[in-house]
């Protein structure tokens, strides 16, 4: 009798920590083996979406051609809002979506960002089933995830597994430093915006980067739960971020001397080509400095500004007509042109 009332205990006490484990999106390879992962993504995977983008272009012969692209997508709201990442839609002209179940509608694009590499589409739909977002700061290194979506432009609903191999990991993606989730999931070109699921159908992530060459397998991230919600938000209620300072400059990183047209392009560094605010600073002048801290490229004013707010006002050392300068310049707020 005692043997009994011990295996029973033993036999709640697993059941209770797979019940655990379930909840939070965590799992051991014991866990595993009774949890039904296909049942998971049959719950998640009509959350997934195909996005295909058409844009025009022209030759150098002035004659007009249209490339296509494809990514991923997730829906937000049922509604038919769904996020995807920036650079999948970036210049198109046309963005289409399709369903898990087929159905084709032409987006509208409701708001990106570039910072974060986050968009927003929107479709006249209704009845779509919304992914549900998890807290992504609750997930960690080890935690069971999956990945759906459309590899390679033509494979949507494609299905990989894998962990979380890292989080809070400092990614530099074109010159903007993000800090995303690491995952050993396999994706390729076309998963980009397409969800990363933890073991409970929560969204853990949106995929938007792998890093590719030759040996390397097993190293792609994605954009925390966390910001994409904060984000998104933002999108659809306002069409950009709201609240993120600029200096208000268009700039030109100039890289070696005589690269540009203009004469004082002549010393290597980050010129401003456009003042789009009365802020003191001019066309050609080349960036020193920024509240202290040297500046070499576009990403170290970005950083500058990261640690500031809209309205502060913050000093900015230019070399103007070869001579250096300090200007007093007032934050604005970024908005979209």
């Amino acid at each position: 009798m005692k043997h009994r009332i011990q295996k029973q205990a033993v036999v709640l006490a697993c059941a209770i920590l797979m019940c655990m484990s379930l909840l939070c999106g965590t799992a051991s390879a014991a866990t595993l083996a009774v949890i039904d992962l296909a049942g998971v993504v049959d719950g998640a995977a009509p959350s997934v979406v195909e996005v295909f983008t058409e844009t025009k272009q022209v030759s150098s012969w002035f004659q007009e051609y249209v490339t296509e692209g494809a990514g991923s997508g997730i829906v937000l709201s049922e509604d038919g809002y769904i996020v995807t990442n920036r650079h999948v839609i970036d210049g198109a002209n046309t963005v289409k979506v399709r369903l898990s179940g087929g159905q084709t509608y032409t987006a509208a694009l409701t708001g990106a960002d570039e910072k974060t590499d986050l968009a927003v589409l929107k479709i006249n739909a209704s009845g779509l089933t919304a992914a549900k977002l998890a807290d992504s700061s609750a997930a960690r290194a080890g935690d069971f995830v999956i990945a759906i979506g459309n590899p390679l432009g033509e494979l949507g609903g494609t299905v990989t597994e894998g962990i979380i191999s890292a989080k809070d990991r400092e990614v530099t993606i074109d010159g903007r430093t993000m800090t995303l989730l690491q995952t050993s999931a396999a994706v390729n070109p076309g998963n980009s915006g397409g969800g990363l699921f933890n073991l409970g159908g929560e969204l853990v992530g949106v995929v938007n980067a792998k890093s590719s060459g030759e040996g390397i397998e097993g190293l792609a991230f994605a954009i925390p739960a966390n910001t994409v919600k904060e984000i998104t938000q933002e999108l659809i209620q306002y069409g950009y971020v709201t609240g993120r300072p600029q200096l208000g400059v268009s700039v030109v990183q100039i890289t070696r001397p005589g690269m540009g047209r203009q004469a004082y392009y002549s010393v290597p560094g980050l010129y401003i080509t456009q003042s789009t605010a009365d802020n003191g600073l001019k066309a050609g002048d080349r960036i020193i400095q920024m509240d202290g801290t040297a500046i070499n490229n576009a990403a170290d004013i970005s950083t500058a500004l990261d640690r500031r707010s809209v309205g502060d006002v913050v000093k900015v050392i230019v070399s103007r007509s070869g001579e250096e300068t300090a200007v007093d310049v007032k934050l604005t707020e970024q908005r979209p042109t």
